[in-house]
């Protein structure tokens, strides 16, 4: 099975949405030949060793609401409705449902408005769902807070907004939110025993805020000095900044933006010639990047990644599985589509054993708050557990540090291991 390239979103989806939720926008790693990334067939002993045997659900269905972007003019986030109805089919037939009861859900699109997410949030309080699985919305706000105020829970793949992080009650986030654009870079500088890091960041709001904030004063604790060297989006030649970069003793530099953008900074990094340690996120790289880049910059560059896109993996392996067993035209390196699968799967298995007179808004609180310490599903190695205690000072995360790859010569990932994780206390 080859490797699969990442299918992104337009450059101007990415820019639209906040910095935390952009890191689940894509699974794996680009570069080569363009590869059939149609939903996969799947076969008897895949259904067996990987699916689980049948365990049908029983009894009066348990509304769980779903809210997706859907299709909008700058993105097409539609796959998160087939990846959600794939993955209640697997637990209704082979899981036992939620509490032993089949879920219904119940959908509902934004389409990428704020207005329709209003409206979203609203519709789910009054068909009278028991929580809502969201992946990472463009505009998470709006939808979130006639949820919130009703004290119905809400599971997200991404989100960033403070008022969502700092939510104690109802609020929980399936990834670390500033690991792979703050927490990455430091765990690297500290590990290559560097002195300083650079972020050559895409001069928006929604890119540099987190620098500005959380990431200044995170360096400064650790004794690393930082630099934010913000370049505006349409500026093609970036040769003064990596000049800059090379020479002021720099050891990690990391690169946020599109892939115009980051093409444009690796390629003025190597030709001043750059030599420390180089790190970004799956959104930099694309099609384009292993011709415009030398092979011998890209070779050993890390790259922060949601999910191990590796077919012996074993969460790769069950996300395939659903996706070809129950699914339809689930593209299986579409990171959206693998954010939704995690959202929603990983609800499922916080809530493993819960009671079924606990499948209420309260009750399904109580049962994620007290779930013990979990791997997540579709990012292999990574653990999560929801009591509020992965980051204090953002007590509605479930989850520590993330998964890491290092490219080979040509752009591709090689392995994936996790990195910043550690227990998470009881």
């Amino acid at each position: 099975m080859p490797r699969r390239r990442l299918r992104h979103r337009p450059v101007a989806a990415l820019l639209a949405l906040p910095l935390a939720a952009v890191t689940f926008l894509a699974a794996g790693c680009g570069g080569g030949d363009r590869t059939d990334t149609a939903t996969p067939q799947a076969t008897a002993s895949t259904a067996t060793d990987v699916l689980g045997a049948a365990n049908p659900a029983k009894g009066q269905p348990i509304k769980i609401g779903m809210i997706s972007d859907g299709k909008y003019a700058a993105s097409d986030a539609t796959v998160e409705g087939r990846v959600a109805d794939a993955v209640v089919k697997w637990v209704n037939e082979r899981r036992g449902g939620l509490g032993g009861r089949p879920i219904q859900l119940v959908t509902c699109e934004t389409l990428g408005d704020p207005a329709k997410a209003t409206d979203c949030g609203n519709r789910m309080v009054e068909q009278n769902v028991a929580a809502v699985v969201l992946g990472g919305p463009a505009f998470p706000q709006p939808s979130w807070k006639p949820l919130h105020d009703a004290h119905i829970p809400t599971t997200y793949y991404a989100a960033s907004l403070d008022d969502m992080l700092a939510d104690p009650d109802s609020t929980f986030i399936f990834s670390d939110p500033v690991f792979s654009v703050v927490r990455l870079p430091l765990d690297l500088a500290k590990e290559k025993k560097a002195k300083k890091i650079s972020a050559i960041v895409i001069d928006i709001p929604a890119a540099v805020s987190i620098y500005q904030n959380q990431a200044r004063s995170l360096y400064a604790a650790a004794g690393i000095d930082f630099e934010l060297v913000p370049v505006p989006p349409d500026q093609a030649d970036m040769t003064p900044q990596a000049q800059r970069i090379a020479t002021d003793g720099t050891g990690v530099v990391f690169v946020i933006g599109g892939e115009p953008f980051c093409t444009a900074a690796f390629r003025a990094l190597s030709q001043v010639g750059y030599a420390g340690t180089t790190a970004s996120i799956p959104q930099c790289l694309g099609e384009n990047t292993s011709k415009a880049v030398p092979g011998s910059f890209l070779k050993g560059m890390t790259i922060s990644a949601q999910a191990p896109a590796d077919k012996n993996d074993r969460s790769y392996q069950l996300f395939t599985a659903v996706a070809a067993t129950y699914g339809h035209d689930i593209d299986i390196t579409n990171g959206v589509a693998i954010g939704m699968f995690t959202s929603m799967a990983g609800f499922r298995e916080a809530l493993e054993g819960i009671a079924p007179t606990d499948l209420t808004p309260a009750g399904i609180i109580a049962a994620l708050r007290k779930m013990p310490e979990k791997p997540l599903p579709g990012a292999d190695g990574v653990k999560f557990r929801c009591n509020g205690k992965a980051n204090p000072s953002t007590p509605a995360v479930c989850v520590r540090g993330g998964l890491i790859t290092v490219l080979d010569d040509k752009g591709q990932p090689t392995t994936y291991k996790p990195i910043g994780q550690s227990p998470i206390e009881g």
